[in-house]
C-alpha cells in the first residue's frame, strides 16, 4: 500500500476563517521508516462518568438478587439480570468492582446529617470529605481526572473538559449548610477550585473546532446554517494531495463524522427555536429534550476529541442530585429521585433498577465508537479507561456503602478486563481509584483519599465475604 514520503506532525491542523480543526492519527504522522499500521506510542484517554443516587443493587434486596453486581466473581460471571447486562458485548473490556464504600461522603458531624445529596458529587472523584459551608470557602480535594490532566494533559490543546447532562448552574447555598458548588461539579483542579461543567453540545463543538473564531463568526455560521467544513475546503484539498489512499479515506471518514454531529446539533437547535413545546423549556437551545440523544451527542464529541488528540481527559456528570427527571425511554415513567427512595419495597426497587439499567445502557454506544476508531495498529478503546460509578449506595437510606462502580477499556494494556473483583467488607472505593491512578502513570502516588492499599484490578481471586447484615 502506498504511503506518502512526506511526514506530517501530530499537531498538523486544518485552518480556515475562524476555524482550526485537529486531525485524527494518520499513517503519514508515523516515522517514514515504520511499516503500515505501526503504533506511534500509547496515549491513554480517561473518561470519568458519575451517575447520582446510587443503585437498586446496593439495597439489601438488590444485593440478594444481584441487581447490580453479578453473583460470580473472577472471570466467571453472568451479567443477565443485572443493570450491567448491556455491557455483555464488551465483557472482555469490563472490570467490575463491587462491595466498596465511600466513607468520605458520609456525615461526620451532627450538622452534616441529611446533607448526603449536597456533598456526594464532590466526593466521587476526590474521595475526600467536603467542608460544610454555604460560602465561597469551599474545600474538598483535587479530583482524579484533574490529577491526570495536570500531569498528562498539558501537551494537548485542551488539558481536560467537563461535561454534564442536567442543569448544574445553581448558585449560593443549597440545603443542609452546603454550597451548591459541591453538587454542581465533580472536577476539582485543587481543593478550593471546582471546574464548571458544560451542558450544551454546541458550546463543546465550538470549543473543539472553533478555536480562533470570534463569537460573532460562530453566530454568523449558525445563522447561515453553514458547516464549519465550508471554511476548510481549501485546507482539506491541499492536505489530501500529500496523503496516501488509506489516509485520505480515514480523513474523509473523520470529516464526515464531524459534519454528522454538526448536522444533529443544528437539527436540535432548529427545533428548539421553532416555538414548539419542549420537555426541557429551561435548557439551552443546543440541548436535546431526549436524554439518550443528549448523552450520545456528548459521547460522539468525546470520541472525536480523542481521535484528534484535542484532549485526553473528560469528566461527565450524567445526573444531578435530587433531580426528578423522568426517563420514559427506559420503560418506566417514575421520577428519578422519588424512585430512588423506594422504601425497601421489592417492586419499587425493581422499578429503580430499570432506571439504573437504562443509564448504563448509554455506555456501550460510546465503547463501540471507541472500538471502531483506529489508532495505529489498535483502536481507541484499547487505549482508553472509562470509569463509571456513584458516590452513593442505597439511596433510600442515603448511605454510601456497596456503591456501584465499573471500569471499561484496557487503558493501554494496564487492565486485562473480563473480571469481577469483589472487595472485602469495608474496603474504600478509594483503593480502586488509587490502583487506577497507578496504572495510568502515577507510580509515585501511594495514597488517594481514604485509601488503605491499592486494589488488584486484574485479579480473578475468589469472592470476599459479603455479609450485608454485618454492615
Amino acid at each position: 500500500m502506498f504511503i506518502t514520503q512526506k511526514q506530517l506532525s501530530r499537531r498538523t491542523v486544518l485552518k480556515g476563517i475562524g476555524v482550526t480543526m485537529g486531525l485524527p492519527l494518520l499513517e503519514a504522522m508515523a516515522p517514514v521508516s515504520k511499516a503500515f499500521g505501526a503504533t506511534t506510542g500509547k496515549r491513554i484517554r480517561l473518561v470519568c462518568v458519575e451517575m447520582v443516587h446510587g443503585a437498586a443493587g446496593s439495597a439489601a434486596y438488590g444485593i440478594k438478587k444481584n441487581l447490580w453486581a453479578p453473583a460470580g466473581v473472577g472471570r466467571d460471571f453472568d451479567l443477565s439480570g443485572t443493570s450491567l447486562k448491556s455491557l455483555e458485548p464488551f465483557r472482555d473490556h469490563l472490570t467490575i468492582v463491587s462491595n466498596t464504600d465511600v466513607r468520605n461522603a458520609e456525615a461526620f458531624t451532627a450538622p452534616e446529617i441529611g446533607g448526603d445529596h449536597f456533598r456526594s458529587s464532590a466526593v466521587f472523584l476526590t474521595q475526600m470529605h467536603p467542608k460544610q459551608t454555604q460560602g465561597s470557602d469551599v474545600y474538598v480535594g483535587t479530583s482524579l481526572d484533574q490529577m491526570y490532566a495536570q500531569r498528562f494533559g498539558q501537551d494537548t490543546p485542551i488539558p481536560s473538559m467537563q461535561l454534564c447532562i442536567e442543569n448544574v448552574d445553581q448558585s449560593g447555598g443549597c440545603s443542609y449548610g452546603y454550597s451548591c458548588t459541591y453538587t454542581d461539579s465533580i472536577s476539582w483542579a485543587s481543593a478550593k477550585q471546582p471546574l464548571p461543567m458544560v451542558r450544551d453540545p454546541r458550546v463543546i463543538f465550538d470549543q473543539l473546532f472553533g478555536v480562533g473564531a470570534t463569537p460573532g463568526e460562530r453566530r454568523e455560521r449558525r445563522v447561515e446554517d453553514r458547516s464549519l467544513l465550508d471554511w476548510l475546503t481549501g485546507s482539506v484539498a491541499r492536505l489530501q494531495k500529500d496523503l496516501g489512499a488509506g489516509d485520505r479515506a480515514r480523513l474523509n471518514d473523520y470529516l464526515e463524522n464531524v459534519r454528522e454531529i454538526e448536522r444533529r446539533i443544528q437539527k436540535v437547535e432548529k427545533y428548539n427555536s421553532s416555538g414548539e413545546p419542549r420537555d426541557l423549556p429551561g435548557a439551552p437551545i443546543g440541548v436535546p429534550d431526549s436524554f439518550s440523544e443528549h448523552v450520545k451527542l456528548m459521547f460522539d464529541l468525546q470520541a472525536l476529541a480523542f481521535a484528534s488528540d484535542l484532549t485526553r481527559v473528560f469528566s461527565f456528570k450524567l445526573g444531578r442530585d435530587a433531580s426528578n427527571r423522568t426517563y420514559p425511554e427506559s420503560g418506566f415513567k417514575g421520577a428519578f429521585h422519588s424512585s430512588s427512595h423506594h422504601g425497601e419495597r421489592e417492586e419499587r426497587i425493581v422499578d429503580f433498577q430499570t432506571i439504573n439499567t437504562y443509564h448504563v445502557s448509554m455506555i456501550p454506544y460510546f465503547l463501540e465508537k471507541l472500538k471502531n476508531t483506529p489508532e495505529g495498529d489498535s483502536n481507541l478503546l484499547e487505549n482508553t479507561l472509562v470509569m463509571y460509578g456513584s458516590p452513593m449506595g442505597d439511596s433510600n437510606l442515603h448511605n454510601h456503602k456497596r456503591v456501584p462502580f465499573f471500569l471499561a477499556g484496557h487503558a493501554g494494556g494496564a487492565l486485562k478486563g473480563g473480571v469481577h473483583v469483589r472487595a472485602a467488607d469495608g474496603t474504600p472505593l478509594a483503593n480502586a481509584m488509587l490502583s487506577v491512578l497507578q496504572k495510568v502513570g502515577f507510580d509515585d502516588v501511594g495514597s488517594f483519599g481514604d485509601s488503605t492499599a491499592p486494589m488488584d484490578l486484574n485479579s480473578a481471586a475468589p469472592a470476599a465475604t459479603n455479609d450485608v447484615a454485618a454492615k
